[in-house]
């Protein structure tokens, strides 16, 4: 619906578009497809108990698409709490934001277990880890400040950059001279307007699985005055001796100023929470309008996340398990020469040349003849002309699961290589 005005003052004709008209002239780069892919590439249903072998559509899949990396979320322990807790407490109980009426002593336990754990003096939970991230860099940078980032920053960094109303500076992926030119960029911004600089990547880069520099970077707080914010959901619960991350892993945790976690990956959960010192926690906490008008975390996942947390830190032969699935996986992916990228986490991305159409064929074939199932990444998500199947190993499959993987992906990337996935169109199962 197109409405037309004349403007009394100057005469001009304008035109008012209705919003909802561009809608359809274009759903987007992926909802272009929705037609062809919903339900079945996009917004797919994965039905049963949660692990390895899942119902897809009627039929048992060995599934390799859960951020479920250490097994958790059907652990017996996990299970026994989480009902406990929700029977004790029910879904609604703590009600109203936390600043108002929904503190705890349990949420309260919680955010001291965190901190101690990632070596921080304090911890604030967080509702959403998405939202979280977004207010987090909203909440600690104002219009003077500068914030220099990874090009490939997760979405949750971009939208938060996206509030930011002072300049930011990208640098070039895990690229060290890159960083050094825009912290001199930044550096001379700064200065000039009398305003701090904040440094933003991740821990793990959750689609190809490669880890930010984070020990070069803090090298860098000799030469530059910054402070650094990682976004270590992917390593939170994997990395490090005790699974405290890729700050630990480095063996420079005492040079990340605030870190970031998600309850999403190895807890099996929902929610997050960000550390730091009481100082930077405590102005966070009565400053993040993402968490000051949002409803407490429900007593349930306290307590579950209480339980999960005390595993992480107890059973270590958790996260040993997962990290035989992964390097038996990748290095066996390897050996038969897939690219895996520089993968060096258990985010497994096997990357394939072919069209978005050779994609979908292929994703069908997986899934229909070989029981498979995992995610499929294209553009513009990925450069055009690749195809990203995107596996993530977990503590509960098993080393039968990888043969059976291997042994199929060999088989559909001959079949690729062959010519036997090419169409012109996109596969639809409508």
């Amino acid at each position: 619906m197109i409405n037309h005005y004349i403007c009394p003052n100057h005469f001009k004709k304008y035109t008012i578009v209705d919003i909802f008209s561009k809608i359809k002239e274009s759903m987007g780069p992926l909802g272009q497809y929705n037609k062809e892919a919903h339900g079945y590439f996009t917004f797919p249903k994965l039905e049963g108990e949660i692990g390895p072998k899942m119902r897809f559509r009627g039929k048992e899949v060995l599934n390799w698409s859960l951020n479920n990396y250490l097994g958790l979320a059907n652990h017996p322990e996990v299970r026994k709490a989480d009902a406990d807790a929700a029977a004790e407490w029910g879904l609604g109980y703590p009600m109203g934001a936390r600043m108002m009426s929904g503190q705890t002593s349990k949420h309260e336990e919680l955010e001291a277990r965190l901190a101690e754990f990632v070596g921080k003096e304090d911890a604030f939970l967080l509702n959403f880890g998405y939202q979280g991230m977004v207010s987090i860099i909203d909440t600690l940078c104002g219009r003077n400040d500068v914030i220099v980032y990874d090009s490939e920053s997760h979405a949750c960094i971009l939208d938060g950059l996206r509030l930011h109303i002072g300049k930011r500076f990208v640098y070039a992926h895990n690229n060290m001279e890159s960083l050094d030119k825009q912290l001199q960029h930044a550096t001379r911004l700064a200065e000039k307007q009398n305003g701090g600089i904040l440094v933003i990547t991740e821990g793990v880069f959750g689609m190809a699985g490669d880890l930010g520099q984070l020990d070069e970077i803090v090298a860098f707080k000799k030469k530059y005055n910054f402070r650094l914010l990682v976004d270590d959901a992917h390593g939170f619960g994997t990395m490090g001796k005790t699974g405290a991350g890729v700050a630990e892993h480095f063996g420079v945790s005492d040079g990340i100023d605030v870190m970031f976690g998600t309850f999403a990956k190895s807890m099996a959960g929902i929610g997050g929470f960000v550390a730091s010192t009481e100082e930077v926690v405590n102005y966070l906490r009565y400053n993040m309008r993402s968490q000051i008008y949002a409803k407490s975390l429900p007593m349930p996942m306290v307590v579950g996340l209480l339980k999960r947390l005390v595993l992480v830190k107890t059973k270590p032969e958790l996260r040993e398990k997962l990290w035989q699935i992964v390097q038996k996986l990748q290095a066996g992916f390897r050996e038969r020469g897939f690219d895996l990228g520089n993968t060096a986490s258990p985010v497994t991305p096997v990357f394939l040349s072919g069209t978005v159409q050779e994609a979908t064929q292929l994703t069908m074939d997986l899934r229909e003849n070989y029981n498979l199932f995992c995610s499929i990444v294209i553009y513009p998500v990925i450069p055009k002309g690749q195809i990203m199947l995107r596996i993530i190993p977990t503590a509960a499959h098993s080393l039968e699961d990888v043969d059976y993987t291997l042994k199929a992906f060999s088989e559909i990337s001959e079949k690729l290589k062959a010519g036997k996935y090419k169409s012109d169109k996109i596969a639809s199962i409508l």
